[in-house]
């Protein structure tokens, strides 16, 4: 099972940092789990949901330029708060290195401007077919990683 962790870009400077909103609902099924009697988003969910927050400012950043973008490291993880159902969790990367595939990051999620996760994290690119040239599997990939991007970047319009 795929976890999409988040629910928007709010704002990215590619090379520097990426903002990004999870609004965590109670029909999030793992929260059926996760605790029935107090239902709050599970830790490592909550580092996924930077890595993934970090993923997109990597690959914009290489504009696209490999398939696959994984955690490779975690370090330092510090659990803050508590993120419930009916809150907001505002998702921040910055870059602070990049090392030929290798990207470090610094990363935060906050909840009504406590903090309630941060970490340093790596995290590797690479294409499936092993090398830099991207082949016809890795071009489809980047083809739907590219429109999911988009998708993640449209702005909410106002009813």
């Amino acid at each position: 099972m795929k976890f999409c962790l988040i629910d928007q870009i709010s704002e990215i400077h590619p090379g520097e940092r990426i903002s990004a909103v999870k609004c965590l609902s109670l029909a999030e099924e793992y929260l059926q789990d996760h605790f029935p009697r107090f239902p709050v988003m599970p830790g490592v969910l909550m580092l996924e949901a930077m890595t993934q927050t970090g993923a997109w400012l990597v690959r914009v950043t290489n504009d696209f330029s490999h398939s696959l973008t994984v955690l490779k490291e975690a370090r330092n993880v510090k659990y803050g708060n508590f993120v419930e159902p009916g809150e907001i969790l505002i998702v921040k990367a910055e870059l602070m290195k990049m090392d030929g595939n290798l990207a470090s990051l610094k990363v935060s999620g906050e909840v009504n401007g406590n903090v309630a996760v941060s970490s340093r994290i790596v995290l590797e690119s690479y294409n499936s077919s092993g090398t830099d040239q991207p082949n016809t599997t890795d071009l489809c990939a980047i083809r739907q990683l590219r429109q999911q991007y988009d998708l993640l970047c449209r702005q909410k319009s106002s009813v």
